[in-house]
């Protein structure tokens, strides 16, 4: 915690040096106005900021990180860098791990977890293939389920087949090494959010209809698998 505020206090420090240093340049600048000249310099500034905190290996700086782009997303502000740090967080000890000895030191799985979120807020569609990388790769059901949240939010037109045979093919895995109601469950909103946009739809209803007869899963789930199989034959 500790940590968390003084990394706070830190880039609010650096924060407030540069909206100053961003005033003093607007003044002498006639090609734009104060206001937009000062945003700039601020959404540069927070951008290397969230840049630093998220690449650092440290677990709270790493918290910090996730605050600032809670709040971006929030206020619908994105930009490519802040893309980038929420790909490599969702990756966190998967797809970048780091390691002391044999033990991998930055196996963060609700840093994971939130990263996927917040990249489903986004509507960035050019996360979908990293969020099929990660829901394939990680072996956290928390982290799956996050992942397939976001697919199912950020896949257009294009990605929503790829997408789809993702889901399938890792809710097929789960069912037969960890069936988990809760994954389920996602993989049913996911694939109600996806049909539209999705020709082929075998192996989405292949899926759907294991879910229904399996009693592994709670009762709500396999009532949300039926409902869901008759939703999409009638359409």
């Amino acid at each position: 915690m500790n940590c968390i505020k003084f990394a706070a206090a830190a880039a609010f420090c650096i924060c407030a040096g540069t909206f100053v240093f961003a005033q003093s340049q607007s003044v002498s600048s006639g090609s734009k106005s104060d206001t937009s000249v000062e945003s700039e310099y601020f959404a540069s500034l927070q951008d290397s900021i969230i840049t630093t905190l998220a690449t650092s290996d440290d677990y709270d700086q790493k918290l910090v990180a996730l605050q600032y782009l809670e709040d971006a997303v929030a206020n619908g502000r994105s930009s490519a860098e802040m893309t980038a740090a929420l790909v490599g967080l969702a990756g966190e000890g998967t797809i970048t791990q780091s390691r002391q000895g044999k033990r991998i030191v930055n196996n963060f799985p609700d840093i994971r977890a939130r990263a996927c979120d917040l990249l489903g807020e986004t509507g960035d569609e050019s996360a979908t293939n990293t969020l099929i990388t990660i829901a394939k790769d990680d072996r956290e059901p928390m982290v799956q389920s996050a992942a397939i949240r976001a697919m199912a939010n950020v896949a257009g037109a294009e990605k929503s087949q790829e997408a789809v045979e993702a889901i399938a093919w890792i809710q097929k895995r789960n069912a037969a090494l960890n069936p988990t109601s809760s994954l389920a469950f996602e993989v049913l909103a996911a694939y109600e959010k996806l049909a539209d946009n999705v020709e082929d739809r075998a192996s989405m209803l292949q899926s759907i209809s294991a879910i229904a007869s399996d009693y592994r899963y709670v009762t709500p789930v396999r009532t949300k698998a039926l409902d869901l199989l008759k939703a999409l034959n009638a359409r």
